[in-house]
């Protein structure tokens, strides 16, 4: 009786006590990692926009990226601070192909897959980008146009792959693809930055990366990435997909458009000409 009695008071004044003991950390176990201090310097970025209707009188849009530096220490007065910022587009596979004159006709010679060149890549900087990246962290951030390319498909039918990324670059430069903006971003009293992509008009769908990199004395100290969505919307996006999900409606109601079409112009010619 009295031992039941005592049970019930330990049960009452003790609620919490736990029903198991707990064991005591081991002194040998090594100590958690301290947190990462978060840099004396990083970046605060916005968009002007975050996403991208393609309609039918879609003719290329303009992205703002801006933002400010924030710190947590005064401006080292002796190191220059610059800031690059990359919008790339969704990454396609593709095929270089070398062409070659023989016996008055234009036959391919050799060719290089490549597995992921971005449809869309505008590289924007404070200044010339060798003089303010080094190849170590170009290599490692892949931020130049070169290092984009991010593989190589397949087995290596050529001696010297360099050649063929050269001409794609080349080709893609010419049609407003690829672009090196030096100086194109603006900076105020190494706090303030500002720069204006120029979007073209037959941009491919997907999502877009943009990415910013603050750097000092040529050394990556913070980056910033935000996702700019290029979709086709109306008419143009319902085009879109029946050609890709149903080709054969697509293929009858393009055939029945032309038929209307030419009919339609060979009355009109009639009218015209009827005295």
């Amino acid at each position: 009786m009295i031992r039941g009695a005592l049970v019930l008071l330990a049960a009452l004044v003790l609620p919490g006590l736990p029903l198991h003991a707990q064991a005591a950390p081991d002194p040998a176990a090594p100590a958690p990692a301290p947190a990462a201090a978060p840099p004396a310097e990083q970046i605060v970025a916005g968009l002007s926009r975050e996403d991208v209707e393609i309609t039918t009188s879609f003719d290329g849009s303009e992205i703002i990226i801006y933002g400010a530096i924030k710190r947590e220490t005064a401006i080292p007065p002796d190191e220059a601070l610059d800031v690059i910022v990359t919008l790339e587009g969704p990454a396609q596979a593709l095929t270089v192909r070398h062409k070659e004159r023989r016996a008055g006709i234009w036959i391919n010679t050799s060719q290089v897959s490549i597995g992921a060149a971005p449809s869309f890549y505008v590289v924007a900087t404070t200044r010339p980008l060798y003089l303010i990246l080094t190849p170590a962290q170009d290599q490692s951030h892949r931020i130049s146009i070169p290092l984009a390319m991010r593989a190589f498909a397949g087995p290596m039918k050529v001696e010297d792959a360099v050649p063929y990324t050269e001409a794609l670059i080349r080709l893609r430069r010419a049609n407003g693809f690829y672009r090196q903006d030096e100086g194109a971003v603006r900076l105020a009293e190494q706090t303030l930055f500002r720069a204006d992509v120029r979007l073209p008009a037959n941009l491919v769908e997907g999502v877009y990366s943009t990415r910013i990199f603050l750097l000092r004395q040529g050394r990556i100290i913070d980056t910033f990435r935000a996702p700019i969505d290029v979709r086709k919307v109306g008419l143009e996006r319902w085009l879109y997909r029946l050609a890709l999900e149903q080709p054969f409606i697509y293929g009858i109601m393009s055939l029945a458009i032309a038929v209307a079409a030419g009919w339609g112009a060979s009355a009109a010619f009639r009218l015209i000409r009827r005295p």
